[in-house]
């Protein structure tokens, strides 16, 4: 028996030479020498929304290339099945996705992906290895899901004296089935410095390329903040091994940014329509993650993803859909209260009551309860600081809350990042000032490698209650990854029991809480 780490590391040192089929052959395939013009793959491989016997496998080329990926459910390949995937072009920066259909239920699948090169089809790319596991249709076995947000913020970028982006590391040695990237995965808005001085004097060394020189205004400086994460071995070391599921917050555009946002006083921008920056990096987004189209909408982000009957994850956008930071007391149904929109509200309600896993997993870029303000006196979540009756952005919520009670819906958790600190919440009616609602828990954890904060302030409206919180009251904000806040969760669903422990880890793996929910 060969281990999944044993086998990637063997199948990317294993030579020069590849398997490819001869041009026009028909019989066994061929040995073609590697030369130095050969294709490469410098961001790696990735997969992503492992669901229902299908998966997306993700990279990029260097040059016009054709994406092919073979795979099998042992080491050796020996049952290897290949797909011709799409061409890689100018027109994507050279990323392509391939989609995987009818894979088997609940195994470790091996995959190797090459590129053709399109200018000399005998030119093929030595294999980019890694695995993945699939659903179990049964919920029979144990599924454990990470999570997580926040990568390459608040200045601090890749510090390769430090280690690199070392939380990803971390995470890739407790080998989730899945992990749940909540937004912010990368920080174009924020450029980096060569050098930044730490309180004791110690000086923090950040790798830089031009892309991280600027606020990202084109397509080419968003794609360059995607292919700035992906220089980190952990990040493709982890990408390689472990299916993600991604959604988006502020910082893949700007820092809280909504279409209609006012950028003509913002000096970092030549371009000031937040709408244009957004399409862009919209682009980019999708360009650099294993995300599938949903349905035939090709901008959607908003998703499910079920992995089998263990647990259905609900990926949330509360971006795209939203209106204008404003003081977030307008009454349901205002325009300016969207967060989510009423298409995506309706989803997600009717996708819930749908539903037929044990546990219900909502991936949301923005926390409930904890106060995130946009200045003195706008809010950038969906807290308002009046603990009252639900306003503004807070009635999609409640709208939410009440149905999943008044339809029965059991066993739903909300897990989330943005404020860059960990914590466990638990909502109760019987503190709440809104009571349509069964208890329920949310999960906070982050940064992956940005400045941690907080703790925020709560609001009453929904009875939140803090289990845990990660950080120490008075903390001084913005502290470097150097200090260790950098935090992840965890979701592990007992195959046997069906019950959820709910965890949250440090930069070490240490966990630092843990809760057990039963099912029902």
């Amino acid at each position: 028996m060969v281990n999944r780490r044993t086998f990637i590391q063997q199948t990317l040192t294993a030579g020069t030479a590849l398997l490819v089929p001869r041009a026009g052959a028909t019989g066994a395939p061929a040995i073609v020498l590697a030369q130095q013009t050969l294709p490469s793959m410098p961001q790696g491989v990735a997969v992503g929304d492992v669901a229902d016997g299908r998966a997306v496998m993700w990279s990029r080329a260097d040059r016009p290339a054709r994406m092919f990926v073979e795979y099998s459910t042992t080491a050796s390949f020996r049952d290897v099945r290949r797909v011709r995937g799409p061409a890689a072009l100018e027109s994507s920066d050279f990323t392509a996705r391939v989609l995987l259909d009818e894979l088997p239920d609940g195994q470790r699948m091996f995959y190797r992906v090459l590129f053709q090169d399109l200018t000399d089809l005998r030119r093929w790319s030595e294999p980019s290895a890694g695995s993945f596991a699939t659903s179990s249709a049964s919920g029979s076995r144990n599924v454990r899901l990470a999570w997580s947000a926040d990568t390459v913020g608040q200045g601090w970028g890749i510090n390769p004296e430090w280690g690199g982006l070392r939380l990803y590391e971390t995470m890739r040695r407790l080998q989730p089935d899945a992990f749940i990237h909540c937004g912010d995965t990368v920080y174009a808005d924020q450029p980096l410095l060569a050098e930044v001085t730490l309180d004791d004097g110690r000086i923090w060394k950040n790798l830089v390329t031009p892309a991280k020189s600027k606020a990202a205004e084109t397509v080419a400086e968003f794609r360059g903040n995607y292919q700035y994460n992906l220089l980190d071995d952990h990040m493709r070391a982890f990408h390689r091994e472990v299916s993600q599921v991604v959604t988006w917050d502020d910082h893949e555009v700007r820092d809280n940014w909504y279409e209609t946002r006012d950028l003509s006083r913002d000096e970092r921008y030549q371009v000031k329509s937040t709408a244009l920056l957004a399409a862009r990096a919209r682009q980019a987004f999708f360009e650099y993650n294993p995300i599938p189209q949903v349905a035939t909408d090709a901008e959607r982000i908003y998703r499910s993803v079920r992995h089998g009957a263990a647990v259905e994850i609900f990926v949330l956008d509360m971006r795209s859909y939203r209106g204008a930071n404003t003081e977030n007391v307008q009454r349901r149904g205002a325009a300016e209260a969207a967060l989510l929109g009423p298409s995506q509200l309706e989803w997600l309600k009717q996708a819930l009551a749908r539903s037929t896993s044990t546990w219900k997993v909502i991936a949301s870029d923005l926390p409930i309860g904890l106060v995130v303000r946009d200045g003195p006196t706008h809010f950038e979540a969906i807290a308002n600081a009046e603990e009252g009756a639900p306003l503004g952005r807070e009635g999609e919520i409640a709208d939410v809350l009440r149905f999943i009670r008044d339809r029965g819906v059991a066993n739903v958790v909300w897990i989330t990042g943005d404020v860059h600190y960990c914590a466990a919440h638990h909502y109760d009616p019987a503190r709440a000032r809104f009571t349509e609602f069964s208890p329920f828990w949310e999960f906070v954890a982050g940064p992956l490698n940005a400045g941690t904060f907080g703790p925020n302030e709560l609001d009453g409206t929904f009875g939140p209650e803090v289990k845990f919180n990660g950080v120490p009251a008075g903390m001084k904000a913005n502290r470097p990854p150097s200090e260790g806040l950098q935090f992840f969760g965890t979701l592990t669903i007992d195959g046997t029991t069906k019950a959820l422990t709910a965890a949250l880890h440090n930069l070490e793996g240490r966990t630092l809480f843990s809760v057990e929910l039963e099912s029902r």
